[in-house]
C-alpha cells in the first residue's frame, strides 16, 4: 500500500444535505421509504449560501448529497454557486453524471448504483468510470456494523450488502476512483462520538483520499481523527455545527484549517495528497 507523505494536511470538509429542495441535518438511518426522517436541522438559507461559504472559507472537496427526489434544481444552484469546490451524490447514474460535472461538480459520488441486489455490481462500476473518468469518480462505501464487521449499506442505509469495508476491499476498489466517502452509519447525525475503529481502519489501509463521517460533535474530534487516522483521513461534521444549529462554532473549524494548512511543509494550500 502506498503510504502518506510528510505533506499530507488533514482537512475538514463541508456538506450540505437536500432534503425536498432544502438543506437539513437528519439522521440518516431514519430515512425510511413512506415515514418522515428525523431532522436535527432545516436551514432558511439557501443551498447556494452554503455553497459560497465555504468556497469564502477556503473549503473545497465538500459534498452535496441529494436525499431522495426533488432536490436536482436546489443541487445545480449549489454546484453553480461553488465551481469545482462541491463533489455531488444522490441518484447519479452514468446518464445524468456528465451534466453535473459540467454545472461545476467536482466530483460525483455514487453508492446504490454500483452496488445491487445486495453485491458490488462491477459491470455498473466500469460503465460509471467510463461516463465520468476515475479521476472524477468517488465511491460512497458508508457503513454499519455486524458481527463485528463494516459492510457497505444501501437503499437509504438501509439495506445490508454482502460487501465488507476492510483493506482488500479499499485496495480493490481504489483502482476504480479517486477517493472514497465512508459514513459511519450507525452514529451519523446523533453526535453521540465517532466510530474510532472505522476510522483507524481508514487511515490504516486506504490507499487513496478518504473522508469520513458521523458522529463529530466536539472541537477535539478534529485532533481525535487526524490522531487516530494518522492524518490520512478527512473529516465531515454536519449537525454539530453552529451553521446547522448545532454547538460547534464553524469559524472555530475554519481557524484549525488554517492552522493545519500554515504547519505543513506545502505552500499552505494543503488540499492535494502526496503519496510516498
Amino acid at each position: 500500500m502506498m503510504g502518506f507523505s510528510a505533506a499530507r494536511v488533514m482537512r475538514f470538509r463541508p456538506c450540505v444535505d437536500l432534503h425536498g429542495g432544502l438543506v437539513k441535518q437528519i439522521v440518516g438511518s431514519t430515512l425510511i421509504e413512506g415515514q418522515a426522517p428525523k431532522e436535527n436541522f432545516v436551514a432558511s438559507k439557501t443551498p447556494a449560501e452554503y455553497a459560497q461559504l465555504y468556497q469564502t472559507s477556503g473549503l473545497p472537496g465538500g459534498h452535496i448529497i441529494m436525499l431522495g427526489p426533488g432536490n436536482e434544481e436546489a443541487a445545480m444552484a449549489a454546484i453553480k454557486a461553488y465551481p469545482g469546490g462541491m463533489q455531488l451524490g444522490g441518484g447519479i447514474n452514468p446518464s445524468n453524471a456528465k451534466m453535473y460535472l459540467d454545472a461545476g461538480a467536482s466530483h460525483i459520488i455514487v453508492t446504490s448504483y454500483v452496488f445491487t441486489d445486495g453485491k458490488l455490481n462491477m459491470g455498473r462500476l466500469e460503465e460509471m468510470v467510463a461516463a465520468v473518468s476515475k479521476e472524477k469518480l468517488v465511491l460512497d462505501l458508508s457503513c454499519r456494523l455486524k458481527d463485528g464487521k463494516y459492510y457497505v449499506v444501501t437503499d437509504k442505509w438501509q439495506k445490508f450488502t454482502d460487501f465488507e469495508v476492510n483493506k482488500e476491499s479499499l485496495e480493490k476498489l481504489s483502482d476504480y476512483c479517486a477517493e472514497f466517502l465512508v459514513h459511519g452509519v450507525d452514529v451519523e447525525g446523533k453526535m453521540m462520538g465517532l466510530e474510532e475503529e472505522l476510522v483507524r481502519m481508514l487511515g490504516q489501509d486506504c490507499p487513496i483520499p478518504v473522508t469520513y463521517a458521523g458522529g463529530s460533535e466536539l472541537m477535539g474530534d478534529l485532533d481525535r481523527v487526524k490522531a487516530i487516522g494518522g492524518g490520512g483521513v478527512d473529516l465531515t461534521i454536519g449537525s454539530a455545527l453552529d451553521i446547522f444549529g448545532g454547538n460547534l462554532s464553524f469559524d472555530a473549524v475554519v481557524q484549525w484549517q488554517r492552522q493545519q494548512e500554515a504547519s505543513s511543509d506545502g505552500d499552505g494550500a494543503g488540499f492535494g495528497r502526496t503519496y510516498s
